[in-house]
């Protein structure tokens, strides 16, 4: 079994932020295995499914992006999930703009999300796929950059990385080898 979640925040207003692109990759991780959301459990929104006959849990937090990680940690325990079956899905401050980078383990940078994750977990081996969003043409406090609205003509580009980070967390689903995924997905 493997457990996917994408970090971001529930509220219909910040559907279409940077801090929502684990939201939006966990949603095509979704429709590509054909299923919906529709339980909510552990703090969170919740669809199950399966790849190369594993369950596949695709999880988005209802805790907001800062206290992402209780929910994370009731979805692990809940479902016996080991380290090596937890993926993450978020976005980076720390990688430019679209670009999908996969580690096996790691810290959580400058991200609230992933330092809540860490802490109620209290291990760091798990994969973690994140979306660049940093542009160097803006210039504003990182809290609201993270909380505005994707540019329209950014739109494209960062709907293209989702969908990547999707593909690549359900290729480490399927059991295929991690280094040739981040390989295959990095950059």
């Amino acid at each position: 079994m493997y457990l996917i979640v994408g970090l971001g925040n529930p509220e219909e207003k910040y559907a279409k932020t940077f801090h929502n692109m684990g939201f939006l990759a966990a949603g095509d991780a979704a429709e590509a295995l054909h299923v919906k959301f529709k339980k909510r459990e552990c703090e969170a929104s919740v669809a199950e499914g399966y790849l190369s006959g594993e369950k596949v849990i695709i999880a988005r937090p209802l805790t907001y992006m800062n206290a992402s990680g209780r929910a994370v940690k009731q979805l692990v325990a809940k479902y016996k999930v080991s380290p090596k079956e937890l993926i993450v899905i978020y976005d980076d401050y720390d990688l430019p703009k679209g670009h999908v980078r996969i580690r096996p383990s790691g810290s959580a940078g400058t991200h609230n999300g992933m330092r809540s994750v860490i802490a109620e977990l209290g291990f760091t081996d798990f994969a973690r796929i994140r979306i660049g969003i940093r542009d160097e043409a803006v210039n504003v406090p990182l809290i609201d950059y993270v909380l505005s609205d994707v540019r329209k003509e950014d739109y494209e580009l960062f709907i293209s990385a989702c969908k990547r980070a999707a593909e690549a967390a359900l290729a480490l689903a399927s059991g295929r080898d991690f280094e040739r995924v981040m390989t295959e997905y990095n950059g």
